[in-house]
């Protein structure tokens, strides 16, 4: 599986795409959306604050586009390909998974560093270190996720259903704006989303604490709905192709 493994990501970080849109995307919108407009006595904060959203949100993207590739992989005959070698089905996904778990790196990264060294964060060594850890680990629903839908819809519609998942989940996670803008009813929503909870592992590092019990739980419980959706759309997948 090992070698599986680092034939996806070889595969993924040549792709010029990938870099462009991947890491350089959430880097220019991390900088637009703090450096517009008349700075204010709490634009350090902002700072900050966007500064783990857009590193959630590169990081999801990444997690997410997977998909796209399995699918475009299908349609080639990869899969039929995968079928024949001694790997299990839950070895193929896992090793998707391992795959854009790497891939993810470079967003979060590239946000994280544009953050220290052109808008000014300043934190602890040991909270950029918790910060990279939990938002490398925490994409794995995401993956997951993209993983299944890559299985089990044609390359078109995982390209057009990922994109479309991306920007729900970001924008209802409050990885652009902040969720206390939203209306109550909306926000009672959001605090339960997916992406919410993954970049609160975030938030609650840069505030200098351990992550709530809610948002690990949240988290948790959609990993375990997006994996089994990975694992079921995988084994449809191989009884079709």
């Amino acid at each position: 599986m090992f070698a599986y493994v680092r034939l996806e990501v070889r595969r993924t970080l040549r792709d010029p795409g990938f870099v462009i849109f991947g890491a350089g995307m959430p880097v220019l919108m991390y900088l637009l959306f703090t450096n517009l407009g008349p700075a204010d006595d709490g634009a350090d904060g902002w700072k900050t604050t966007a500064m783990v959203g857009m590193a959630a949100y590169g990081a999801l993207g990444a997690a997410v586009g997977v998909g796209t590739g399995i699918a475009e992989d299908r349609s080639l005959g990869w899969l039929r390909q995968l079928r024949i070698t001694p790997m299990r089905p839950r070895q193929v996904v896992l090793g998707r998974a391992v795959t854009s778990s790497v891939t993810v790196l470079p967003a979060i990264l590239a946000v994280l560093t544009a953050g220290a060294l052109s808008n000014g964060v300043r934190l602890h060594a040991w909270q950029w270190a918790v910060l990279v850890l939990l938002l490398w680990v925490g994409t794995l629903p995401f993956t997951l996720f993209g993983i299944g839908n890559g299985y089990r819809l044609s390359a078109q519609t995982a390209g057009v259903v990922n994109v479309g998942a991306l920007m729900g989940l970001a924008v209802l996670g409050g990885l652009w704006f902040p969720i206390e803008a939203f209306p109550g009813w909306l926000r009672s929503v959001a605090e339960y989303s997916p992406a919410h909870g993954f970049a609160e592992l975030g938030w609650a590092t840069t505030a200098g604490h351990a992550p709530g019990i809610t948002a690990v739980a949240v988290l948790l419980g959609w990993l375990a709905v997006f994996g089994s959706y990975a694992v079921m759309s995988y084994r449809k997948s191989a009884r079709t192709a």
